[in-house]
């Protein structure tokens, strides 16, 4: 009665060591979580810089995650399961921490990337592009570790790669081609994101995103144009952002051959002026002016230089600027004529003469 009494205690505790174990274990875990995340939120809302904030928020989820990882681990070990099962259970929980720690350091990767390089006028430009790649290197990293782990040599499986690598390249040139246009324009930062473009092919519109085969351009309409990266590289760009987002406005207009040219001028100018301190996109330092261009048939032309923050400012400019000039001129008197075609009879006639 004795012996089967001691072999059921025995059984038992083999049974309630490791769960212990693993219990106490992920006890422990939350605990810590719980009261160390909590302390380190603390320390990193009174920093000044976001490095912090990010790693704490990326690894506080997968915390626990570790933890049980750990206690299953832990229980394993002082378990009376086979070596050579216990010795593969770790293995696997060893890979299955790695993998979840790639995931982790590629979150964070990303987001200094994203905070960081917009601070820096010599980093290269956030997009879907640089984002993947940055993904990519870390995931590269964690599956050589992987392998190492396994005990798995990389140098035949780089040679295969290296073969197979031209035939894929062949397959995949248009895509490929694609890929390397991307990069060009990401380094390149002739084209970025938020920037407004025009195409020589007549598509315009705010640059949304660069990703591995096309670049996104929303139009003012709100619709989306996909262009490849490849045949972005080949057209004639138009970068309204660049070397600043400031440009001038351009206004023609034309007034009667009667015309005080002095007072239309002054009119004019002072026009252009309130338009610039009062409506939403003008420069308000700006001093506009204008220039006479021409004689043409009916009227003497010339042309109103103002001044917007950005290109889409444009448009209100414009619309204020010929409103309340069209009743600032009707107030002094000024002509502004319609098309037409006189003949001077008088003229002719001492021409004949």
């Amino acid at each position: 009665m004795n012996g089967e009494l001691i072999l059921v205690i025995q059984r038992s505790s083999e049974i309630i060591i490791p769960a212990s174990v693993f219990l106490i274990t992920v006890l422990v875990g939350y605990v810590l979580r719980r009261f160390l995340f909590a302390r380190l939120f603390h320390w990193a809302s009174r920093s000044s810089t976001k490095m912090d904030d990010i790693i704490i928020a990326a690894t506080k989820g997968p915390f626990m995650i570790w933890c049980l990882m750990l206690g299953i681990y832990f229980a394993l070990e002082s378990s009376k399961l086979p070596g050579e099962l216990v010795h593969l259970a770790g293995k696997i929980i060893l890979i299955l921490g790695i993998i979840s720690v790639t995931f982790v350091l590629a979150n964070i990767s990303v987001r200094l990337v994203k905070i960081y390089s917009g601070k820096l006028d010599t980093a290269i430009p956030v997009t879907s592009l640089t984002q993947n790649i940055t993904r990519i290197i870390i995931f590269g990293v964690g599956i050589l570790i992987i392998l190492n782990t396994l005990g798995i040599s990389i140098t035949p499986i780089l040679a295969t790669l290296g073969v197979g690598g031209l035939a894929v390249a062949l397959a995949l040139q248009d895509t490929l081609s694609n890929l390397f246009s991307g990069f060009h324009i990401v380094i390149a930062k002739q084209i970025r994101i938020g920037d407004y473009i025009k195409l020589d092919s007549g598509e315009e519109g705010y640059v949304t995103d660069i990703n591995w085969r096309s670049t996104k351009i929303r139009m003012l309409p709100n619709n989306v144009v996909l262009v490849p990266n490849e045949k972005l590289t080949k057209v004639i760009v138009t970068n309204f952002y660049l070397p600043d987002k400031e440009m001038a406005v351009l206004v023609n207009l034309g007034i009667h051959y009667k015309s005080d040219l002095k007072k239309v001028e002054r009119v004019t100018c002072e026009v252009a002026k309130e338009v610039m301190k009062e409506v939403i996109g003008g420069v308000p330092g700006f001093d506009p002016f204008i220039r006479y261009g021409s004689f043409a048939d009916s009227s003497i032309n010339f042309t109103v230089i103002l001044r917007a923050r950005e290109f889409v400012d444009q448009y209100l400019i414009k619309h204020e600027f010929i409103k309340r000039l069209h009743q600032r001129y009707a107030k002094e008197g000024i002509v502004i004529p319609y098309p037409i075609r006189a003949i001077n009879y008088g003229q002719e006639k001492q021409a004949e003469d």
